[in-house]
């Protein structure tokens, strides 16, 4: 009896479904038909399940317990890691306000552009609908991509570009063909929080070095690959994540020059460069693909549910990629995917959408800024575009603190140390401007900020 009434609560078996037969699920079960039959007619008369004449045992469509939801909801009492937010801001209710997560809302995404895509696509060829994708993604989005690559300087052969079916995916497939575990990596500190859960799970070591206004701390830099000798070195040069910043000129040739003498290979991504008003210095293009892995997604600009990334690299990286990306999902992103995302960024319309966005975006950073202000939170500095502002806390304000108090209100907020891995960034939230709108954000911080100060 209670081995149905699990499959029944836990949905495997729902209304109108047939049992096992009596004596299949005694042989199952370990015991008598006999028992089975006990069981079946106990159900019965509880209403759980009913008979049918000649035909056997079904589940009943009344009586059903409610399917119980709690455990699918993010955990929060959690430890409050790089996991924490992703978790909260993934599984929330539409209801939940997340200013501290990583994505703008679906009101300010091309709809329109996306929804005639849709239509286009519906008329499409069969394969494309039907077909798993080529081992090296669409042809049309790849020559875009190729095209705009061209335009900032990097003369890139079609050998060169291969598709994944993400951002994140594209990271992960080059985790697995140059690290090996225990190799050491180094990302700035702070880095996007993904970038420490994803490299955890390759089980290598992760080494910080300090990020500032103008890129990673040089000297530092310099002294972690004398050191410690790392494989990768993984960052973001335009609108950096979480602090906003972007790479100068003279950081970016003391970068690559000693990468160059250190033999590091640098993964740049490059996911924020259209959220840019001009294009700022790219590792990428400065070093013509050879030590540097461009990668990037159009899940910030376009939609996060077209996922679609990509790899820029070295012709024979790029061939050992597309073997590993066969094996791990046997051929390349969706061919719906890709082909809705090269119609939407032909169009005319994308140039005109990013363009507006960005303006939008500029307003939305300093209303925030001078809403944060009466807190005492302040921006570490004002980025040039994107959606992020990296903000210190007033003194004796702990963010991680401050989370766990907003999302029991239904905040969700982005505390400053599951972005560092050296763990010194607890007087530092990170707030997405396109989602802290809502005047609640505010208060519910504010009620935070003044409960932990009592406390």
């Amino acid at each position: 009896m209670a081995a149905i009434r699990s499959k029944v609560s836990g949905r495997t078996l729902v209304s109108g479904d047939r049992l096992p037969s009596i004596r299949s699920f005694a042989a199952t079960m370990g015991v008598s038909p006999s028992t089975v039959v006990e069981a079946y007619e106990r159900l019965v008369a509880e209403g759980l399940i009913r008979a049918r004449r000649g035909s056997g045992f079904y589940v009943a469509g009344t009586g059903l317990p409610p399917l119980a939801l709690a455990e699918a909801e993010p955990r929060r009492e959690r430890a409050v890691d790089p996991f924490w937010v992703s978790r909260q801001s993934l599984d929330a209710d539409p209801a939940v306000m997340k200013p501290g997560c990583g994505w703008l809302p679906a009101d300010w995404m091309p709809n329109t552009a996306l929804r005639r895509a849709f239509r286009a696509l519906a008329r499409t060829e069969d394969a494309v609908l039907a077909g798993y994708g080529s081992t090296r993604g669409s042809p049309a989005l790849r020559r875009l991509l190729l095209s705009r690559f061209a335009e900032e300087g990097i003369e890139a052969s079609p050998e060169q570009l291969l598709l994944t079916g993400s951002g994140t995916q594209a990271i992960d497939l080059i985790c697995r063909y140059l690290l090996r575990p225990g190799d050491t990596v180094l990302v700035d500190d702070p880095c996007y929080f993904n970038f420490q859960a994803l490299l955890r799970a390759h089980q290598v070591r992760i080494v910080g070095v300090p990020y500032t206004p103008s890129g990673p701390d040089i000297t530092a830099f310099e002294a972690v690959l004398t050191a410690g000798r790392p494989r990768l070195y993984i960052t973001n040069s335009a609108l950096h994540n979480p602090t906003g910043a972007t790479l100068s000129p003279q950081i970016a040739y003391r970068l690559l020059s000693a990468a160059s003498v250190h033999d590091v290979t640098i993964v740049e991504d490059d996911i924020f460069a259209d959220f840019e008003p001009e294009p700022s210095p790219r590792l990428a293009v400065l070093d013509g693909l050879n030590r540097v892995i461009r990668i990037g997604s159009f899940s910030k600009t376009l939609s996060a549910s077209v996922r679609c990334g990509y790899i820029a690299a070295r012709t024979d990286w790029i061939e050992g990629l597309v073997d590993l990306q066969v094996a791990t999902c046997f051929g390349g992103p969706s061919p719906v995917a890709t082909e809705l995302i090269a119609s939407v960024l032909a169009g005319g319309g994308y140039r005109k959408h990013m363009e507006e966005l960005r303006q939008r975006l500029a307003r939305a950073r300093h209303e925030m800024a001078t809403r944060l202000e009466p807190l005492g939170i302040r921006p570490w500095l004002m980025p040039r575009g994107g959606f992020y502002l990296w903000c210190r806390l007033p003194e004796g304000q702990d963010s991680a603190v401050l989370a766990r108090m907003a999302v029991e209100e239904n905040v969700v907020l982005a505390p400053g140390n599951v972005f560092s891995v050296s763990q010194t960034a607890t007087s530092f939230l990170r707030f997405n401007v396109a989602q802290s709108g809502d005047p609640r954000v505010l208060a519910v911080l504010r009620q935070a900020m003044s409960s932990h100060l009592a406390g």
